[in-house]
């Protein structure tokens, strides 16, 4: 039963056709899980609370940081260095008390994926990476919930509504649409191909809608369709979607850093910033290799290195000269955080190149950058920044 503050706070989508009372209270019963607080869970967040949704889970590990500001805007200045899940549910409290918040202050895991998605009738899945994808996909299937998908990278974003099991015989997965991961580092995160706020806003509203239609039973959800939009061009476009002849259902989940190639922290040869500005300083000659793309080496680099993008990389190892050079010292490669120079590095061995990568990236580098009392900070090698 509706009290009069919900019934007030909802009149505008009480009155809207095929919604009513009916379709209110449906929304004040349900439980929805959202994954991730960040750009596309923002704007989730902020339209299910507006909107009645009676219990809304939130799964996020991380901590607010400034430069989330610029699309997470469930968050404010005043929340850096917070917990995620507090910011947000603090956020959602201010706008309807109404709503149940129920934080999860943990990453996604096989362990706790199914526990969690059981308790809810909806997920919601506003990761930015493979893993979590394909993990919350299995759950959602093995579950028997509808899986709202939505991801953004620069100006670009989509949007789809996976169902294993599905009224209408409909059973498409994430699986379908990517039946397997692409190779690890090949695609950039947020941080490193940078995402405009807006577009976070525009597919995280489009999958609050399809998270309220699934719910009320209003209109065509886009099950079997996968909506595009191109920020830029100021265009949508649709692709069908549909199951995948091989795919068998889920029924258990997997090792999914394994199976999406995710490397553990420090995995493979790497260097630490300290020994590699002693290599720079004492060695004479380092080939010094950076795969991340050209805005971001403008940002930050270290002096004296190439930069050869790792897609380049990938397609020609040749690119990175003649290590032959470097007084037999290996080829040094870095990125952001050491991701993609981590998938660099087994490309060059591969072509038989002794390569390292710099561990933790350039941030790592600029964290390790001494005091002027060092006399490494003399030398020609510095970081230069713009």
């Amino acid at each position: 039963m509706l009290g009069r503050d919900a019934l007030e706070r909802s009149s505008r989508t009480i009155a809207l056709p095929g919604i009513g009372i009916d379709g209110q209270s449906r929304l004040a019963a349900a439980r929805v899980l959202v994954i991730g607080a960040g750009g596309l869970g923002s704007p989730v967040l902020h339209y299910l609370a507006a909107a009645g949704v009676g219990a809304i889970g939130i799964v996020d590990f991380d901590t607010v940081d400034l430069s989330n500001l610029q699309r997470q805007v469930i968050h404010r200045t005043a929340s850096v260095g917070d917990l995620k899940t507090a910011s947000a549910a603090r956020s959602i409290g201010e706008l309807n008390p109404l709503v149940a918040v129920e934080t999860h202050d943990v990453r996604l895991t096989r362990e706790n994926a199914l526990e969690l998605v059981r308790d809810y009738d909806l997920v919601i899945d506003g990761s930015d990476n493979f893993a979590t994808r394909y993990l919350a996909n299995d759950a959602a299937a093995i579950a028997r919930v509808p899986y709202v998908w939505g991801s953004v990278y620069r100006f670009d974003g989509q949007v789809t509504v996976f169902w294993e099991g599905a009224p209408d015989g409909l059973s498409i997965d994430y699986r379908d649409l990517h039946p397997t991961p692409p190779d690890p580092g090949l695609v950039l995160s947020c941080d490193e191909a940078g995402v405009l706020g807006a577009v976070c806003g525009t597919i995280g509203s489009m999958m609050a809608v399809e998270a309220i239609k699934l719910i009320t039973g209003t209109g065509d959800v886009l099950l079997g369709r996968v909506q595009i939009f191109d920020a830029l061009e100021a265009r949508w476009r649709e692709l069908g979607v549909r199951r995948h002849p091989d795919r068998e259902p889920v029924t258990e989940l997997i090792d999914y850093d394994a199976f999406c190639g995710v490397r553990a922290a420090g995995a493979g040869p790497t260097i630490e910033a300290g020994a590699l500005r002693s290599a720079l300083r004492d060695a004479g000659t380092v080939t010094l290799v950076d795969v991340r793309e050209p805005y971001e080496h403008d940002l930050a680099s270290i002096a004296g290195d190439s930069l050869v993008p790792l897609g380049s990389l990938v397609d020609d190892p040749s690119l990175i000269g003649d290590p032959s050079l470097t007084d037999g010292w290996p080829v040094v490669v870095y990125c952001q955080t050491g991701v993609r120079s981590g998938r660099a590095v087994e490309v060059l061995r591969a072509a038989g190149v002794e390569a390292v990568s710099l561990r933790g990236g350039i941030r790592a580098w600029l964290e390790s950058d001494p005091v002027e009392s060092d006399p490494v900070e003399s030398e020609p090698v510095t970081v230069a920044r713009a």
